[in-house]
Formats: C-alpha cells, sequence, structure tokens
C-alpha cells in the first residue's frame, strides 16, 4: 500500500536541499539515503534520496538530480509517497502506522462513541489523532498514554480518557448540571418556605 511519508517544503540553499514536513513515525526507514520514493503530482518523481541532515529542527533532504535552488522549489509542496507491505508493523512495540490507526473508531472507556480518526499529524512535541465527531466537527487528540488508554485493533477503535473540557467542555456541562440542581433545589426551599408561612 501506499503512504505519504511527508512533503516537501521550501528550498534550502542553493545546492538542491529541501526542507520537509515529516508525516511518518520512522524517518530514518523512509527517508534515509536511498529510498525511492513516489510522488504526488506523479510528474514530480520518482525521487531517490540521496542525503538527509537536521538543521534547526528541520529535516533536510537532498534528492539524486536536484541540483541548485531553482530545481529544489520546483518540487515545493510535492507530497512523497513510499511503498509499504501492509502487513508490516514498526519495530516498537505500542508504535503504530499512520494506515493503521486512521478510520479507528474513538470511544471513552465506558463504550460512548467520540468519533473517528481521519488523519494522524504529527508535531514536533507530539502526535495529535484528527478526530470528525458525527456532527462533522473536528477534535484534535494528543496521542500520549495519559489520554489515549488502548489502541484495539483488533476491534478497530482507540479507547481514550480524556481530561475535562479536551472532547466536550465537560467541566462545563457538569458545572451548569450542578447549577441547574441547586436552583432545584432553592425553588423546593422556598416552595417549602411559602408553606410553612401559610400554615
Amino acid at each position: 500500500m501506499q503512504l505519504v511519508v511527508a512533503r516537501i517544503g521550501r528550498a534550502h540553499g542553493i545546492r538542491g536541499d529541501v526542507t520537509v514536513e515529516v508525516r511518518t513515525d520512522e524517518p530514518e526507514l523512509r527517508l534515509g539515503p536511498g529510498a525511492v520514493l513516489l510522488t504526488d503530482p506523479p510528474s514530480a518523481g520518482p525521487l531517490t534520496v540521496e542525503s538527509g541532515k537536521v538543521h534547526s529542527g528541520r529535516l533536510l533532504l537532498r534528492f539524486e538530480g536536484v541540483r541548485d535552488r531553482n530545481a529544489a522549489e520546483a518540487l515545493r509542496n510535492t507530497l512523497l509517497i513510499a511503498e509499504v507491505d501492509p502487513a508490516e508493523l514498526p519495530e516498537e512495540e505500542d508504535e503504530y502506522y499512520d494506515h493503521q490507526l486512521v478510520d479507528l473508531d474513538v470511544v471513552l472507556a465506558d463504550g460512548t462513541e467520540v468519533g473517528v480518526i481521519t488523519e494522524i499529524s504529527h508535531l514536533p512535541s507530539q502526535d495529535l489523532f484528527i478526530v470528525e465527531r458525527p456532527d462533522g466537527t473536528e477534535l484534535m487528540i494528543p496521542f500520549v498514554e495519559q489520554i489515549v488508554t488502548e489502541i484495539d485493533l483488533e476491534n478497530q477503535r482507540a479507547v481514550i480518557d480524556p481530561p475535562p473540557g479536551l472532547i466536550d467542555d465537560r467541566a462545563e456541562i457538569a458545572s451548569a448540571r450542578d447549577a441547574e440542581s441547586a436552583e432545584g433545589a432553592e425553588s423546593d426551599d422556598a416552595e417549602d418556605a411559602e408553606e410553612g408561612g401559610q400554615a
């Protein structure tokens, strides 16, 4: 199967280097020297990685045959696509490929439906699940152990234990409910007082 592993950004320097927005948890494997990548648009590739380095926190790649800034700039916004065996699994336990996570149902521990994962956003600090809710709105859920408590591939679901406010403003809902019950109690007290006065 084909997976998008990066998007080419701006040219860097004058020798054909480009910045890339990494979209894989395994850049050393997918974007290492010698890797041959398909492209979107297809006319830009295939591209073979010649070398790579990290500069100011960004990954820079140089491709075979891309020798100057103009050629590098012409590749801007091109998606890099790797061919991956669908049965292939990450080397580390508790790691997942994006294609394993996309389309998983997101549920709370009690089974309450939250939405469906449509995309994985790889940020420098952490990964995020982009989750589409039943009403069409989107949520961003940090893919961290404290929040995502279980990935159940067999049942195609991700179980989360979100802090208050992350998915539903649950803290506000709870406080509103408390306020309503408090108001109800006050009105009951007022009625009791009125009845007592009448008696």
